[in-house]
């Protein structure tokens, strides 16, 4: 017996370096020759240890999956998709006290659970729907790359992305070309869910792990300690693993993937990031489907490889100066690109573009394409020089943070630009707008401010080349049009500093723009999406006479931002509610909607206008913050009960 358990830690430990480490240290026909020797032991003991490696062949095939529930919820991650989207996340986190986070790669696989009790493991299942899985244990034990015995004597589950290596993927189709599978997460799936072991086993499927979920002694206090357990535990991680203790950081790790994902062996369609402290976990909590804590940034799939022939420099509203590489011609996403956009000078430098430099480029919603960066720098490629004064006006530049600005209020492109937002699809919705049809009114008609786009009329047009008497009356029709426009699409339009689409809509929640400009700092920080740099810049906007004399001349022409009209007669008539924790029974958006058919409205944080919060399990900051302004609290029960009359 004492050969048995010498054979074992020597066979798991070779194994280990082969399977997790991608090191071995023995050649395969050592490694055999003892395996040999431990499957002639067990036949004739007739003991097979728990940690054995022979456990890990394909059993016969199982009937059926056996539903099993998990210790701890395996929840999914909420998606962002824009930059906007990301910066909320990670505003929302620091109002929590979050000062860190990792970034890791996201894997396009099957979501796996493995339990370990008294260092053994003893079963492996599907996320399922979160609360229960399908028990695949026979399946996973074809799969190596996870020990079957640990040091850590407690309950455990530990989470993991079955996957198959592209390469493995090619291998196999080109060796079984009557049953070729499709892509690497269908046949990470197929395999992990096959009844037969056998087929598992041959599809040679590996688990990457990358979080602790349950621990029943001296939990992880971190994500960063969650990983590290693994890898001295013996488990199978992927090597990139970020901590960024900045937004900007974030960004670049994010950045850092986007490039990487082209050259690593496995399927990848996002990065994620989380929150790394557990205790400001706890205080941002869960909503029904995901954790507050973390999020996964999902990639764009059309991506194309090309030349940067030149790098020209656009000025935006604010007056940011943005490099556009202007590159050899490319079919992408159904289009012919010919330019492509950077963040910035620091961007472009990083990215280490240059012109002959060879790019991968992303075309994202149908906007001019990213430069993700450079893949080969090329024979003779010109750096790009850092401009001191604006292109377009040669005013000097200012540089603030990584950004350059043009100093010049007036200049030609801010104003377009400016102008361009206001009447863009998310804003205004002036149909028909278009940024050449802006830039001909601003040169030739002295259009400046948003006012002025309604004082254009029929004549405004006239000798115009392009401008005939249909499309000027269309083009006036929707500028009519635009006057009645939701409140959160014209903060939205009015360019105020930070203020996206998500930031436009909680400000919306106020009522009105006079509601909006008499906020103080301490209201808006309050906000959940709103920073104290966005704070000030709001601050800002409505401080500034120039702004608030632009808002009187658009109310004077008869622009009118309004919100959606309430019910007076519900349950919540006339209420603020804000929702916090977790309901039993309701979603966040079913219950979002309960109130508004109520009568009330449903805010997004804890404020002076605040007159009830509805507080679900595991609430947090926003249940604190009501006890401590006294507004009135009660329980999923009691907001049921008044929903039913």
């Amino acid at each position: 017996m004492d050969r048995m358990h010498e054979l074992c830690d020597i066979l798991n430990r070779w194994a280990y370096e082969y399977y997790v480490l991608d090191d071995p240290s023995v050649s395969d026909r050592e490694y055999d020759r003892l395996y040999d020797e431990l499957r002639a032991l067990e036949r004739e003991t007739g003991v097979v240890l728990p940690d054995s490696p022979t456990r890990r062949v394909g059993g016969e095939p199982v009937k059926g999956f056996e539903r099993h529930a998990h210790i701890a919820r395996l929840y999914s991650l909420d998606k962002a998709v824009t930059e906007d989207e990301l910066a909320a996340f990670l505003t929302r986190a620091e109002k929590h006290g979050a000062a860190v986070y990792t970034v890791e790669y996201k894997f396009d696989g099957l979501t796996m659970c493995l339990t370990y009790e008294g260092g053994r493991f003893v079963r492996a299942t599907t996320r399922g729907n979160g609360t229960e899985g399908e028990d695949v244990t026979a399946q996973a034990l074809t799969v190596k790359s996870f020990p079957l015995s640990i040091s850590y004597r407690g309950t455990l589950e530990v989470r993991g992305e079955a996957v198959i290596r592209l390469s493995v993927l090619e291998k196999y189709n080109e060796e079984h070309p009557d049953e070729r599978l499709k892509n690497a997460r269908n046949a990470a799936a197929g395999a992990i869910r096959n009844l037969d072991p056998k087929a598992t086993e041959k599809r040679h499927p590996e688990i990457l792990f990358y979080d602790v979920n349950y621990m029943s002694e001296t939990p992880v206090s971190s994500q960063t300690e969650a990983m590290e357990f693994l890898r001295r535990e013996g488990f199978k991680t992927f090597p990139y693993f970020k901590i960024c203790s900045s937004a900007e950081e974030v960004q670049a790790a994010i950045d850092e993937i986007e490039i990487g994902r082209k050259k690593i062996d496995v399927l990848t369609d996002g990065a994620v990031v989380k929150v790394n402290e557990e205790r400001v976990r706890a205080g941002m909590g869960y909503t029904d489907k995901f954790p507050r804590w973390a999020i996964a940034y999902k990639f764009e799939a059309e991506e194309a490889e090309t030349e940067v022939k030149d790098v020209i420099w656009q000025i935006g509203r604010t007056g940011k100066l943005t490099p556009l590489a202007l590159v050899e011609p490319v079919e992408l996403a159904g289009a012919t690109v010919k330019r492509a956009t950077l963040n910035n000078f620091s961007d472009l430098t990083k990215k280490r573009v240059a012109v002959g430099a060879r790019v991968l480029i992303r075309r994202s919603n149908e906007v001019i394409p990213e430069i993700l960066g450079a893949i080969s720098e090329g024979d003779g490629g010109v750096p790009v020089e850092k401009p001191s004064r604006c292109p377009a006006c040669g005013a000097p530049v200012a540089e603030v943070g990584a950004n350059l600005f043009c100093t010049n209020e007036n200049c030609p492109p801010r104003i377009v630009q400016k102008l361009t937002h206001y009447c863009s699809k998310n804003a205004a919705d002036v149909e028909g707008m278009s940024e050449q049809t802006i830039a001909l009114l601003c040169e030739t008609r002295g259009v400046r401010r948003f006012s002025d786009l309604y004082a254009l009329t029929e004549a405004s047009f006239a000798g115009l080349g392009g401008f005939k008497e249909k499309k000027i009356a269309n083009l006036l029709r929707a500028i009519e049009k635009s006057k009645q426009i939701p409140l959160e699409r014209f903060l939205y339009a009015i360019g105020i500093g930070g203020i996206g689409r998500v930031a436009a809509r909680d400000l919306a929640a106020f009522g009105s723009v006079e509601a909006v400009a008499a906020l103080s700092f301490d209201e808006l920080v309050a906000i959940e999406n709103i920073g104290e740099i966005t704070a000030n810049a709001i601050l800002a906007f409505f401080g500034a006479e120039e702004n608030r004399e632009e808002l009187s001349r658009l109310f004077a022409a008869g622009v009118n931002p309004y919100v959606k009209a309430r019910k007076t007669e519900g349950a919540f008539a006339g209420e603020t509610v804000v929702l916090t924790g977790t309901l039993a029974s309701l979603s966040r958006p079913e219950a979002q909607k309960l109130i508004e058919d109520a009568g009330g409205s449903c805010g997004s944080s804890v404020t002076g206008k605040t007159t009830l919060v509805v507080a679900g399990e595991k609430a947090g900051s926003k249940l604190e913050k009501a006890e401590k302004l006294g507004v009135p609290v009660i329980g999923e029960e009691e907001f049921l009960r008044r929903l039913r009359g």
